[in-house]
């Protein structure tokens, strides 16, 4: 869906889809292997088990159900990292289980446990003030709030729903622009022009929008010529 090894270079860490919404032991393997040699953070993409319709797509889990499913994801990603010399560092949710347990206690409670269980103590990406974040805490993970550079923001600070106009970013300029502002004020700005205060730690590029890699290389070189370090969240 996009070209991961080149992305390997520009990001500071990867978001490895663990084969329920995307990619197999192959692909993962692979993209792990690429990590290694960029010296890149590797970190479980955890979703619903949905690979026809790319895990955007919300389920009905029971609480045990998705515990295991994110203990299965990850469990299978540590082995595969660990074939390259490498090891899972943090996890991201994708999708719709991203957005769900963003407002809804029950899932998130579900994933906080997952991450727990397989990942004592991790750093788990999560959406600025929103639940998975008090959650995360209270099963002793570590919170990493995150924007995003390609994605169109509401004014209560959560994300445009695809299948809005406005959802998916794709100037590369515009891009870098706005994630310097996310860093240098710690603001980025609503589809309605509200300014919205995210205080993030990371910033998100998909590797399936369309010129991925374009937009990581603006963003990466817009920050470094302004001088800001980009580290994995990890290694702080």
């Amino acid at each position: 869906m996009g070209d991961d090894a080149a992305m390997a270079g520009l990001a500071s860490s990867l978001n490895v889809a663990c084969g329920f919404h995307a990619g197999d032991p192959s692909v993962a393997r692979a993209t792990c292997r690429a990590a290694v040699e960029h010296g890149t953070a590797i970190g479980a993409h955890v979703a619903y088990p949905d690979l026809q319709g790319f895990g955007r797509r919300r389920l009905e889990m029971a609480h045990h159900e998705l515990v295991d499913a994110v203990i299965w994801q990850i469990g299978a990603l540590q082995a595969i990292a660990r074939a390259e010399g490498a090891q899972v560092s943090y996890v991201k949710p994708h999708g719709a289980l991203y957005n769900v347990i963003a407002r809804e206690r029950g899932q998130a409670a579900a994933v906080a446990e997952g991450v727990a269980t397989a990942l004592p103590g991790a750093a788990i990406l999560v959406l600025p003030g929103s639940v998975i974040e008090e959650e995360a805490q209270a099963a002793g993970l570590r919170p990493v709030r995150e924007a995003f550079a390609d994605r169109g923001y509401l004014p209560d600070g959560s994300l445009v729903p695809r299948r809005e106009a406005g959802a998916v970013l794709h100037d590369p300029e515009q891009i870098a622009a706005r994630v310097l502002r996310m860093v240098s004020e710690g603001v980025v700005q609503a589809v309605d022009g509200t300014p919205v205060r995210l205080g993030a730690e990371s910033v998100c590029v998909h590797g399936d929008t369309p010129d991925a890699v374009g937009i990581a290389r603006a963003v990466r070189g817009a920050l470094q010529e302004a001088g800001v370090e980009i580290a994995p969240f990890t290694a702080q």
